[in-house]
């Protein structure tokens, strides 16, 4: 079973960073494309930015030279700097991890729980 912990939400005035992480664990599993999606609870979530086990890299274009996704791949880790932050900015953010298993040709996908970003005006 893998599982998801993201870390780093919170209330951040207009202007102001925040960097989300989100630690992905479970035995055995092999990570490979690791994503921030955001969006209302229930609602659609859009992808904000991915990147893939060698480093490539894709932003929303509401986001490109704002954000910044990277990893860490020893700690199976994905993180998400958020500068200059816009009140459109707010929502629950949702880290998104493809993993396969050993002798299992597929792959799956888990979604964290998700972290709240607010940004006042």
């Amino acid at each position: 079973q893998v599982q998801l912990v993201e870390s780093g939400g919170g209330l951040v005035q207009a202007g102001g960073s925040l960097r989300l992480s989100c630690v992905a664990s479970g035995m055995s599993a092999r990570f490979h494309g690791m994503n921030w999606y955001r969006g209302a609870p229930g609602k659609q979530r859009d992808l904000v930015a991915g990147i893939t086990v060698d480093g490539t890299t894709d932003y929303a274009d509401s986001v490109k030279g704002r954000f910044t996704i990277s990893r860490d791949n020893a700690k199976n880790t994905v993180y998400l700097q958020m500068n200059s932050l816009r009140p459109e900015d707010t929502a629950v953010y949702y880290c998104n991890v493809e993993f396969s298993l050993p002798a299992r040709d597929t792959i799956y996908i888990n979604w964290g729980q998700g972290t709240q970003v607010t940004v006042s005006s």
